[in-house]
């Protein structure tokens, strides 16, 4: 039986939910890049340069994933990839800070120009990422922001200090944003995870890993696919009424 919009050869409206993943290419970002392609979303994320995973993705999935070139510290291309983002896939309903730049140095020392960089990739550029987005969610009737701080932002730590401030100003920005966007029925929050496996942990020296698992009373370092169920909550109904808030899942290191 032919139906009428075969009959007159136009297609059906893809009404699934896009996620834009920042620095989904490896990681955090990886992850929740796979897990919410499996639950049905498309899926828009950014790096440098394509990597085998994004590569492989955009050929397997090019209905449901898309991927373009984009740099943290170069923030005009931020809202190039959010208009591409939006003409491919004509909605964004979930935006995901998760990229981010760690540089450890001892504060004295560092150059101005790595304390410039460390800002403009860990806060301006997930502020004009945002707002690129966010404007798309409100003519879309909503959506929802997860900032990925860090526990560097309410804890502090040597040699992490233009980093720590980024992170703190996140979480600022994540209250503050809240406020503002909550009548375009937008929800905004972030995510404070601590220590787990990852290319920045990747790095931590045996002793220091040792020191962090003692000092951290679930006796262990968190893993991936903890804080991406974390995101993924802070991204589903089941936290519909949760806006402003910064959740930190660390194993309980800051208690």
């Amino acid at each position: 039986m032919t139906t009428a919009q075969e009959s007159t050869g136009e297609t059906a409206a893809d009404d699934r939910k896009v996620a834009v993943i920042s620095g989904g290419s490896k990681g955090l970002g990886r992850a929740l890049v796979e897990r919410l392609l499996e639950e049905g979303w498309r899926v828009a994320t950014f790096c440098r340069a394509q990597n085998d995973f994004t590569r492989t993705i955009a050929e397997d999935r090019p209905d449901a994933f898309f991927w373009a070139a984009a740099d943290l510290g170069e923030p005009q291309s931020l809202r190039t990839f959010a208009r591409s983002v939006t003409e491919r896939f004509g909605r964004i309903d979930l935006l995901v800070n998760n990229a981010g730049v760690l540089h450890q140095e001892l504060f004295l020392t560092t150059a101005p120009k790595q304390i410039d960089a460390l800002i403009t990739k860990n806060l301006t550029a997930p502020i004009m990422l945002t707002q690129a987005c966010a404007r798309v969610m409100t003519r879309g009737g909503g959506g929802t922001v997860v900032n990925i701080s860090s526990i560097n932002a309410i804890r502090g730590y040597r040699g992490v200090t233009a980093y720590a401030a980024a992170k703190a100003g996140l979480d600022g920005f994540t209250r503050s944003l809240a406020r503002e966007l909550g009548a375009f029925n937008i929800r905004v929050n972030s995510l404070v995870p601590g220590f787990f496996d990852s290319d920045m942990t990747a790095e931590v020296t045996s002793t220091n890993r040792e020191r962090i698992q003692r000092r951290t009373p679930l006796g262990r370092l968190g893993n991936v696919d903890e804080i991406a169920d974390a995101v993924l909550f802070l991204t589903s109904s089941r936290s519909s009424f949760v806006t402003g808030q910064s959740l930190v899942i660390d194993g309980g290191i800051t208690c």
